[in-house]
């Protein structure tokens, strides 16, 4: 079952997923205001049961999605994740021993069908399509091989970039990862049952119909566990955290001459199992 955060006429709601629409299953858990909150309590199969039989309360185009997982403590990205990926920046250089990490905030994504947003101050928006996980059971100092059993649900990500603003000062990525509403999650989470959901699965890119990025997270360099085991090294993971895995080769700023976004764009994020992430692309007013 899929599970998502949405608004309706000004009022957010999360509930189950359906072809024809949405469930609101908030109404009838106080207890849990938000899907964050779900998750700490690992109340997944409480909602499914609770959906059951029930007929749908918001039909698709009266309500808009949302971040699945409103106001995560930490989204953590891992960067250069696949083989072909460390080679594109052309500096003879093998894959490093140790991922490259950096943090984004909640405001720099918007939901599912909602514009990403091209800001005044740069033209060179990107996409990077990638899977993400949410955290269900915290921890420091997580061992590799339980690390899968830390992950509630996944979801999709366009973890876009201002490529221009990544390179404006020696040694941060921050600004250009972090402009409000220039990447998206979603349109649900789809909860982990079983640990072929993540292990080897299909990741595709498209814009505006044409392919650009595809890859399966088993050729990941830091595989998702191993991911979860190194953070948690540093940091507590905590139920809600969400971790972006990293993205294919095909970025726009690696074509030559590049491709960047632009207004009217749309941008296709495809899971295979969890989804498709779809955006169009607007210009900041």
């Amino acid at each position: 079952m899929r599970f998502a955060t949405y608004t309706s006429a000004g009022t957010q709601y999360y509930g189950a997923v359906t072809d024809e629409g949405i469930i609101a299953l908030s109404p009838d858990f106080s207890q849990w205001a938000t899907l964050r909150n779900v998750v700490e309590a690992n109340g997944f199969d409480a909602l499914e049961k609770a959906a059951a039989g029930r007929q749908v309360t918001h039909n698709n185009g009266d309500f808009t999605y949302d971040i699945p997982i409103p106001n995560p403590e930490k989204i953590i990205c891992v960067g250069v994740n696949f083989p072909a990926r460390n080679a594109e920046y052309k500096d003879g250089q093998d894959a490093p021993a140790n991922m490259s990490l950096f943090i984004r905030f909640a405001r720099s994504f918007t939901g599912h069908d909602q514009s990403l947003i091209r800001p005044k101050a740069s033209e060179q928006l990107d996409y990077e399509g990638e899977i993400a996980i949410v955290i269900g059971k915290g921890g420091r100092h997580i061992p590799q091989n339980q690390a899968l059993d830390h992950i509630a649900a996944l979801t999709m990500c366009n973890e876009g970039t201002l490529r221009d603003w990544v390179r404006h000062a020696k040694f941060n990525v921050t600004q250009g990862k972090n402009f409000d509403s220039s990447g998206a999650m979603g349109p649900w989470i789809v909860p982990l049952k079983d640990s072929s959901q993540i292990e080897d699965v299909a990741l595709t890119t498209r814009v505006n119909g044409e392919a650009r990025q595809s890859d399966r997270t088993g050729r990941m360099l830091f595989p998702i566990a191993r991911q979860i085991a190194y953070i948690s090294t540093f940091t507590t993971l905590v139920p809600g955290d969400i971790i972006v895995t990293g993205t294919p080769t095909g970025a726009g700023a690696r074509f030559d001459p590049p491709i960047y976004l632009r207004p009217g764009d749309v941008v296709e994020i495809e899971g295979e199992g969890i989804g498709v992430l779809r955006n169009t692309v607007a210009d900041e007013t």
